[in-house]
């Protein structure tokens, strides 16, 4: 029989381990989105149009929150993520507007 101390330890560092696979898959995700964003931020710049579109925004954080419902992951959370990232790629644009 395997002592459970060491059957914890073997699950939490198996646990761990897909949490950091994750996390390099965000954060790769999120370099990705970025890019694209930067592009809009540079066509939006050349054509003299507003760095936000709040009426995109609205429409992409039901979205979210739509698919989050149905990942079983909190939809509010999902709204602040979401919430934020907007923030960060408005500035971005904005950058681009100067």
């Amino acid at each position: 029989m395997t002592d459970p101390v060491i059957r914890a330890a073997d699950l939490l560092k198996e646990h761990r381990e897909s949490i950091d696979r994750l996390d390099a898959i965000l954060v790769f995700t999120l370099a990705e989105r970025f890019k694209h964003t930067q592009a809009v931020g540079v066509l939006k710049a050349q054509h003299d149009l507003p760095p936000s579109d709040p009426a995109r925004e609205e429409k992409q954080i039901a979205r979210l929150q739509d698919l989050a419902t149905q990942a079983d992951l909190d939809p509010e959370f999902a709204k602040k993520f979401l919430n934020f990232v907007i923030q960060e790629v408005i500035q971005h644009h904005k950058q681009h507007q100067t």
